[in-house]
């Protein structure tokens, strides 16, 4: 513990910033899983999930209008995790191309990752702004992106700045930037951030984006040319 304390007092100030925007794209995922479903079962499909304390179920007339709505929710939640595995297929697609890419030409991690980043708001918030079924898939294709991203790209800057010979320790202490946006997040930190645009669960995911295209902007504080290019 003592070396690991020793270190978080002298990580490399190109460290400190990957958390930075780590903390930013982290917290955006952790509003997505905790609220997509609420969020577009409402917004998208028009079908929230019927409040069981605002029926008389002693009525016959209300009970069915619960059961109803129920099974309209019920669509709508299966409809909306359907189109949520999309990310995860996009996210491969991208990583395999980027390796594909990589493989024979030089690239810039920032503006890589800022790019990814700023596709992923985008989707986020196109959830707000486009609310067609129809059209779900292609924003979470978008947000995809940002996960494949978010999921290599910090890692390899990383990888260029440290010591080799220290290499698991700061891995270990750098996925403390995925841990504590995480912990901000579920203490109320989405639903604060929701409850700036309004009232609606959709909020979360606009708040999402924003949270990822503020991540986006955060890689113009990468400056060190180890961490920015990869040379194939």
């Amino acid at each position: 513990m003592g070396e690991v304390f020793a270190y978080i007092r002298t990580m490399p100030k190109t460290m400190i910033k990957l958390g930075v925007i780590q903390f930013f794209s982290w917290f955006a995922f952790f509003a997505m899983w905790s609220l997509a479903n609420p969020a577009l079962t409402e917004h998208v499909y028009q079908a929230p999930a019927p409040i069981e304390v605002s029926f008389d179920f002693t009525n016959p007339t209300e009970e069915a209008a619960f059961q109803t709505q129920n099974t309209a929710f019920q669509k709508a939640s299966n409809l909306v995790g359907s189109n949520m595995g999309i990310y995860g297929l996009s996210s491969m697609a991208f990583a395999l191309l980027l390796s594909f890419y990589t493989a024979k030409r030089t690239i810039n991690r920032r503006m890589i990752h800022m790019g990814s980043l700023f596709i992923g708001g985008f989707g986020f918030i196109a959830m707000y702004w486009f609310p067609d079924p129809s059209h779900l898939k292609y924003w979470f294709a978008c947000v995809g992106i940002a996960w494949g991203s978010i999921l290599s790209m910090p890692y390899a800057m990383l990888s260029s700045v440290v010591d080799p010979e220290k290499m698991g320790i700061s891995m270990g202490v750098f996925n403390m930037f995925i841990v504590l946006p995480q912990i901000v997040a579920a203490l109320n930190g989405v639903n604060f951030a929701a409850s700036l645009f309004g009232d609606a669960a959709i909020f979360a995911l606009v708040a999402a984006g924003i949270s990822l295209f503020i991540s986006g902007f955060c890689n113009l504080l990468i400056t060190e040319k180890n961490a920015i290019r990869y040379h194939a």
